[in-house]
């Protein structure tokens, strides 16, 4: 049952050089798929109310739509890391396609904001053999997480069970900048914020949890 929530061992060992886990012990935010009107703002409040920083893992497409919303997640002194242009699976594309792909988000972020990125995380997590040489070819880091919330499945009950039986102090969790869990959105951080607190984890900045 928990290797729905956090993937197997096996899988993190033979690909040791994508980040798992958080290395100082605290627990990262991490939300995949905006900007979006639906979510956005709702996640920017809550992270603000409670003195948190994020990654936001955003698809370039919604950045070209919502280039304001991406302005604010940047001025609130959050990450923006590469979850692909289009939101395509690395798994159906060749090395090549993946390449520009990645690439058209790195420079769209360089072109309107002057912005460097540092990592990324494959669409539905999914990669191949050729993910690691991809990424190292366009200087990326790759970021998954040992806790989804399925925040997506839009039923709060399940991301309260997720938290409750699986939230770690070295946890890097996976919620959802997007529609399908705007309804939840704001009741399920703040859960997750009452949690770990009474289970005496800490959350961490971007950098140092990824240090």
């Amino acid at each position: 049952m928990k290797y729905y929530y956090n993937p197997p061992s096996i899988v993190k060992i033979l690909n040791r050089s994508f980040r798992w886990n958080t290395r100082n012990n605290k627990i990262l935010l991490t939300f995949d798929d905006g900007p979006t009107e639906a979510a956005t703002l709702k996640i920017l409040s809550i992270l603000r109310a409670n003195n948190l920083k994020a990654v936001f893992f955003c698809v370039g497409n919604n950045i070209k739509n919502q280039q304001a919303l991406a302005e604010r997640i940047l001025s609130d002194g959050h990450t923006i890391a590469n979850h692909t242009m289009n939101h395509k699976l690395l798994t159906k594309m060749s090395r090549e396609e993946s390449i520009t792909e990645l690439g058209a988000f790195n420079d769209l972020m360089i072109e309107k904001f002057q912005y460097n990125v540092k990592y990324f995380r494959p669409a539905h997590g999914r990669f191949n053999i050729k993910t690691k040489g991809i990424l190292k070819e366009l200087n990326l880091e790759c970021i998954m997480w040992n806790l989804l919330t399925y925040d997506y499945e839009n039923n709060i009950e399940k991301v309260k069970y997720s938290i409750d039986n699986y939230l770690k102090e070295n946890s890097i969790l996976v919620f959802h900048d997007s529609i399908k869990c705007s309804d939840i959105i704001e009741e399920a951080l703040n859960y997750t914020v009452e949690q770990a607190d009474k289970m005496g984890f800490k959350f961490g900045e971007p950098e140092d949890c990824l240090k």
